[in-house]
């Protein structure tokens, strides 16, 4: 969907987009499919996973618009097997836009309490070109942390010899106007 003023002027059905990192970086909103209720924003995004042949986007929190169903369901199939989870619901319109899991084995245990979002009951809406795309045709892989925290660190280390080699150089000046004088 594009807005112009306030109104709906076109929606972006199937076209694919690759979350390259200018994507990932862009702001949207994570809107249910069913009533356009705003789930979340791409700031808790935390990437996506694939669990039973459905994709899901990771977040870290939700809005007050996602209740956790109070019915605690336990896993069957493939990587759900033997994972207790509840469903995430739109408070709105009662559909079911994913699930959390609360206790998972060892190969889950890294999404265990984060918000999943079922790509397929989700539409984003891209903040800096106010259009509205299916979550299915996006991709959130993000970098690994790591090389966040590497990227970062260099950065660090680059401004630390910047601003040691300005002290040296204030250091010589202020002892040189000592002999000067």
């Amino acid at each position: 969907m594009e807005y112009d003023e306030g109104f709906l002027i076109q929606r972006i059905h199937d076209m694919k987009l690759q979350a390259t990192a200018a994507l990932v970086k862009q702001q949207m909103t994570f809107h249910c499919a069913q009533c356009n209720t705003v789930l979340a924003d791409s700031v808790g995004v935390c990437g996506e996973i694939g669990v039973n042949s459905a994709d899901y986007i990771m977040c870290l929190r939700v809005t007050n618009d996602v209740a956790i169903s109070e019915r605690i369901e336990l896993g069957h199939k493939e990587e759900m097997a033997n994972c207790i989870f509840s469903s995430l619901n739109c408070q709105v319109c009662c559909s079911t836009v994913g699930k959390i899991i609360h206790s998972a084995s060892s190969h889950l245990a890294n999404i265990r309490c984060l918000f999943l979002l079922h790509k397929a009951n989700i539409n984003c809406y891209i903040l800096n070109n106010s259009s509205m795309v299916k979550a299915s045709t996006l991709k959130f892989d993000l970098k690994p942390l790591r090389d966040s925290i590497n990227e970062v660190r260099q950065e660090f280390e680059a401004q630390l010899d910047q601003m040691s080699q300005l002290k040296s150089r204030l250091a010589d000046s202020s002892v040189t106007s000592k002999l000067d004088k």
